[in-house]
């Protein structure tokens, strides 16, 4: 990424207001609003890899897993340049002189791997169209919610999240961007039987990343040495990506994401929640969850 550009664009986000709208009741970034038309009506191809996850669900570290495997393992490849400019984030459109994630996907060459954070419903239909592979990272609600509310408070682009307390009622009632964490899950776990998603719980990738690693390399249709996956499994680690600045978002200016705040990448643990959620929380949250989740065959880990 050219740092003239970053540099451009720092400036042009210096008196950026949030501002949400939303697209079927899902609650979303205005410019995304703006351009929903070119983000619904984008052209997917027959051999894009898409990697779907509610936010902060461990997006980036499948994303790095993915373009390894496609590059055989092959880590100066993978740093060719930072994580969202390999792989567009479909639906977002960043003030100029950032290409959007459909301006960016549509210069590159296939195989392209994408991201998106869209509830399925709101999937442009082309991906089902060309029977697109998907992986879709699943996070326990718990930790992700934490994860967010430290994302809300460093990330210019989200709206300030308030107190803890504030967002913890504010992510129960889906009324964060993306929407409802529980709408999410079990959208994608429903449309597991008519597409080609593989599910992976982010849980399993940090109890046995190896094993995880092993099915998404299958998924893909390819074929690779247990050095090459031992490689991949090293270089997607959470130390080797928090000190990549390919991954670790350094290239990104302090005035749009202050790591001062909180770092891009945080903690990348599983039970975190249990420092935030106090005794009450934890009642209120497993009532609502018990509600919402009931019969979506989901089991979900908030500790291992």
């Amino acid at each position: 990424m050219d740092p003239a550009v970053m540099k451009q664009l720092a400036k042009e986000m210096e008196n950026y207001q949030v501002i949400m709208g939303q697209v079927e009741g899902v609650p979303l970034p205005d410019p995304t609003c703006d351009g929903w038309d070119s983000i619904y009506n984008f052209q997917a191809r027959g051999d894009d890899i898409l990697v779907a996850t509610f936010p902060k669900a461990g997006t980036t570290w499948m994303q790095e897993i993915v373009d390894l495997i496609l590059q055989e393992g092959d880590v100066q490849k993978g740093r060719r340049a930072p994580t969202y400019i390999k792989v567009p984030f479909l639906e977002l459109i960043s003030p100029k002189p950032m290409p959007s994630g459909v301006e960016l996907a549509q210069t590159m060459k296939s195989p392209r791997v994408l991201k998106t954070h869209l509830p399925i419903n709101l999937l442009p239909p082309s991906f089902w169209e060309k029977n697109v592979k998907a992986v879709y990272v699943a996070r326990n609600a718990k930790d992700c919610m934490v994860s967010y509310y430290y994302f809300h408070k460093m990330n210019i682009f989200l709206p300030d999240p308030g107190t803890w307390e504030n967002f913890f009622s504010t992510f129960l009632s889906g009324d964060v961007p993306w929407g409802s964490w529980f709408d999410h899950v079990i959208g994608w776990g429903k449309a597991m039987d008519k597409h080609q998603i593989l599910f992976i719980f982010y849980e399993d990738m940090i109890e046995d990343p190896m094993r995880e690693i092993r099915k998404v390399t299958k998924f893909l249709g390819k074929d690779l040495s247990d050095e090459v996956l031992e490689n991949i499994k090293y270089h997607t680690s959470f130390q080797a990506m928090k000190e990549n600045p390919m991954t670790n978002n350094s290239t990104v200016p302090n005035s749009i994401m202050d790591e001062t705040i909180s770092p891009f990448l945080r903690k990348g643990t599983v039970g975190d929640w249990k420092n935030h959620f106090t005794v009450a929380q934890n009642i209120i949250f497993d009532e609502e969850y018990k509600k919402k989740m009931e019969g979506s065959g989901l089991n979900f880990r908030t500790e291992l």
